[in-house]
């Protein structure tokens, strides 16, 4: 197989890494943005004030994003070292951004809870962005490790 085509291959691993990286990120921030509107509405509703700290919990899925482009650059980087290494690289790119995929995707499900919670009762935001952090620790370990594991 001719070199360009094997780092064509192992690119492809590259974007699935980003891609569904961000399609977590889509999923999680729309999940807790969705939830966030509703919080503030109710608190509309009540002549309450609107906390806009809500949108730490709406925001907290991009990350992801941020770290399926560090692991992209890693495996552009290491197709380009060793191009033979595609298949590697296909799965380092589909199966880590699946990975950090799911870790948005369900960061962004527990913001909606932190974000229902805190508009009602105004309490508890410090522990809620505690369980946040613990699922962002997923999409870390699986960068990281990835990461480590094709070089």
């Amino acid at each position: 197989m001719e070199a360009e085509l094997m780092m064509g291959y192992g690119k492809f691993g590259a974007a699935a890494a980003l891609a569904f990286a961000a399609m977590g990120s889509a999923l999680g921030t729309g999940l807790a943005g969705a939830s966030a509107v509703g919080a503030w509405k109710r608190c509309f509703a009540q002549s309450k004030a609107a906390p806009f700290i809500l949108v730490t919990f709406v925001g907290a899925p991009l990350s992801q994003t941020i770290y399926g482009m560090i692991l992209m650059n890693s495996i552009v980087a290491a197709v380009a070292e060793t191009p033979t290494n595609w298949p590697a690289m296909i799965g380092a790119g589909v199966f880590g951004g699946i990975a950090m995929g799911m870790s948005a995707w369900f960061q962004g499900r527990a913001g909606a809870g932190a974000a229902d919670a805190l508009g009602e009762t105004g309490k508890g935001f410090g522990n809620y962005l505690m369980v946040l952090g613990v699922i962002e620790t997923v999409a870390l370990f699986v960068m990281v490790f990835i990461t480590a594991a094709i070089k």
